[in-house]
């Protein structure tokens, strides 16, 4: 993994992030309402299970991608 895959990464995050706030501004409004009625551990869950996917796809990517 080099630098430049690293912010190659960080930029589609933040492109991808950039078209839901600039296409969907209510869509995000509810979330964060979604995200602040939910409880503390089920969060904490969501995250954990969100970077083990993002870990898991990185790893499929290196083993298969090429």
């Amino acid at each position: 993994m080099t630098v430049t895959d690293i912010l190659t990464g960080i930029a589609l995050v933040l492109v991808i992030e950039g078209l839901v706030y600039a296409l969907a501004p209510s869509l995000v409004e509810r979330m964060l309402e979604a995200l602040r009625q939910m409880p503390l551990e089920t969060r904490r869950t969501l995250g954990l299970v969100t970077i083990i996917t993002g870990v898991l796809l990185l790893w499929i990517a290196r083993r298969f991608g090429g």
